[in-house]
């Protein structure tokens, strides 16, 4: 009798294995809150002293620089994840858009360059207006037609290849001008590149639509809850479409900024940033399972991504390991999210 007690009385001494579960997932939330924003600078002095290279100051400037242009994309992608959606056709419609708008500005500028400045617009309007038609065509399919996101932007990224490669017959588009590519690449404002500039605009204005508006603030309840969405009276359809067609428009920007670095118009010059956009905002600490993010995240999560690249690119590290290396951090990132994501 006396060793049964002694047996429940051990027992009831042990917390239960949910009460565990829930103070080691608290214990990993606190780790990953604060890993996460210094994991760039922790990632930089790792490849530093294998590599010494990564830490020149002129490797670092290389890096900000080309953090900016993989910032302004992933601020596009976040906006999508917070609805608990993503876009799959990033990456094809920068290519896409790189191509049509270099070919509308090639077509209107007149000889020696004459033109050049009506020229720039038109190219800059049309990628825009490209950028619009592939938002409303996910938008639609996501909200109205109930696609499952990844399905849709599945479709509309092979349509986008399609078109991409067909407008340029697979061939790179020269001859924009010169009034593009010092817009939009060369020119600084007070010895700041534009490209910072760009990245910069296109954060504050992030914040401000995530932080500061009533449709920012719809589009983490889509996310974290539908059904409160709904029982509130929110126009759920039009709002999760607007999320597609505002992270369209940032592509769209994005893409003409690549471009006027390119110089050209180029049918790979989306290549993976797709899977890249998605990493960053990830790492960053965005929810695949939405609600949960912002311009934080995408700042983070950039910095990772270009040092990473950046350091496995000077430690002369193989393409196809490179990839490797990318999605097993992802699938890290997605597990150590759901691990950490208590009710505090």
């Amino acid at each position: 009798m006396n060793g049964a007690s002694g047996v429940q009385s051990a027992v009831v001494g042990q917390p239960p294995a949910g009460e565990r579960r829930q103070a080691w997932a608290h214990v990993v939330s606190l780790g990953y809150r604060l890993l996460v924003p210094a994991s760039p600078v922790i990632l930089a002095l790792g490849f530093g002293l294998y590599v010494p290279a990564v830490l020149s100051l002129e490797n670092i400037i290389n890096i900000i620089q080309q953090t900016a242009f993989l910032f302004v994309l992933t601020c596009a992608q976040t906006i999508v994840l917070l609805t608990r959606g993503l876009d799959l056709s990033l990456g094809p419609s920068v290519s896409m858009i790189s191509v049509a708008s270099a070919l509308t500005m090639t077509a209107l500028v007149g000889p020696g360059g004459s033109n050049g400045i009506v020229a720039a617009l038109a190219g800059t309007a049309s990628g825009l207006l490209i950028g619009l038609l592939v938002g409303a065509f996910n938008g639609i399919a996501v909200a109205w037609l109930r696609v499952n996101p990844f399905v849709a932007t599945l479709a509309s990224m092979n349509i986008c290849l399609g078109i991409g490669t067909s407008l340029s017959d697979g061939h790179p588009v020269f001859g924009i001008p010169e009034e593009f590519n010092v817009a939009g690449y060369r020119l600084h404002v007070l010895g700041v590149p534009m490209s910072i500039v760009y990245a910069v605009a296109v954060g504050i204005a992030l914040h401000l639509l995530l932080q500061h508006t009533v449709v920012g603030r719809s589009f983490y309840l889509l996310g974290s809850n539908p059904r409160a969405a709904i029982v509130a009276g929110w126009p759920r359809r039009q709002l999760l479409a607007l999320a597609y067609v505002l992270s369209a428009l940032l592509t769209a920007v994005g893409a003409l900024i690549l471009t006027a670095r390119a110089a050209s118009g180029a049918p790979n010059l989306g290549g993976g940033l797709s899977l890249q956009t998605i990493a960053a905002a990830v790492i960053g600490g965005v929810s695949l399972t939405g609600g949960r993010g912002g311009l934080g995240s995408a700042l983070i999560g950039s910095f990772f991504i270009t040092i990473l690249s950046n350091g496995m690119n000077l430690a002369e590290i193989g393409g196809y390991t490179q990839m490797l290396v990318m999605g097993a951090i992802v699938i890290f990132a997605v597990a150590l999210d759901r691990i950490a994501r208590v009710d505090v």
